[in-house]
């Protein structure tokens, strides 16, 4: 919570399926990002199995701060699983965004939307179990189409003791359309706890402008990072640096080579014509990823 007193937008990894796990943590924080989301936990599952814990969630010293987002849809359920985190992270988030079909069938995501109090009471028995006043509790959240509606979701979590909220910008059944500014503007300004913004955040431009717009403590960034990990650092696109940072951080982590690959796929994309890509795009191994790497652009001097 620290992080919101300095004055200066604190810039946040979001919660991604498959990405934002600990080897591409540690790469985003090499380039100035404050916070970092685990991928969405489905905390049933979590709670349930060893096997989902140790492949859901794994971190270390330097991953940190570190928020644990996960899906639940009761509030023991989501108050057990944070106490079984909590030694290992700075706070959970509850996610109430999601709009894939599955997750809103199952009760969890944007479906948590239009069930203000029970948001209101999961946010306050992660309160009352988590014994650390200072571990931080937050939801992220699609908007309404009625912002009135959200407002009262948003402070019912309030009351709740939430420590922040994220927005993204965008209902539940929007995707790419573009984000409503007015709507986040509307929901900072009712709230007295900090906003972080989310939607469309690919460079640092883009980050100003909507903290100029909305008025938001921090800014959340997904494809962006995807597409540049460098870019709260400032850089326009993924520097060489940042590439060969990637590969070192990955082989240490040991990323499966699908998950390596595809992170290097997104970096690559703004950077490479399109027959540079599909040559890239059908490498099959670490070493030939590695040789067309420094064939291409060259090695960093250590």
């Amino acid at each position: 919570m620290d992080l919101f007193e300095t004055g200066k937008i604190v810039r946040v990894c979001a919660p991604m399926v498959r990405y934002s796990k600990l080897a591409f943590r540690s790469l985003v924080r090499k380039y100035d990002c404050d916070i970092c989301f685990t991928p969405m936990i489905v905390a049933d599952d979590f709670l349930r199995s060893g096997k989902a814990r140790d492949s859901e969630l794994t971190t270390n010293n330097g991953d940190r701060p570190l928020i644990i987002q996960f899906a639940a849809r009761d509030a023991l359920t989501l108050a057990k699983a944070a106490c079984v985190v909590a030694p290992f992270s700075d706070g959970v988030d509850l996610n109430c965004g999601c709009p894939q079909r599955w997750a809103m069938a199952e009760g969890y995501g944007a479906c948590l939307i239009n069930k203000p109090q029970l948001v209101k009471d999961m946010v306050r028995q992660v309160r009352i179990q988590v014994d650390n006043p200072n571990y931080a509790v937050s939801i992220k959240i699609r908007v309404h189409r009625d912002v009135r509606k959200t407002v009262d979701l948003c402070q019912k979590a309030e009351a709740a003791g939430v420590s922040w909220i994220t927005v993204h910008g965008r209902t539940p059944d929007e995707r790419h359309q573009p984000v409503h500014y007015d709507a986040i503007r509307t929901i900072k300004d009712s709230l007295t706890i900090p906003v972080i913004a989310n939607g469309d955040i690919r460079n640092l431009q883009d980050m100003e402008s909507m903290h100029e717009l909305t008025g938001v403590d921090g800014v959340m960034s997904a494809r962006g990072l995807l597409a540049n990990p460098a870019l709260f650092a400032g850089f326009e696109s993924t520097p060489l640096q940042c590439l060969w940072d990637w590969v070192d951080i990955a082989l240490q982590h040991g990323t499966p080579f699908a998950c390596f690959h595809h992170h290097l796929i997104y970096m690559l994309e703004r950077i490479t014509s399109q027959p540079e890509r599909k040559i890239f795009n059908s490498l099959s191994s670490t070493s030939a990823i590695i040789d067309y790497l420094q064939n291409t652009y060259g090695s960093i001097e250590s």
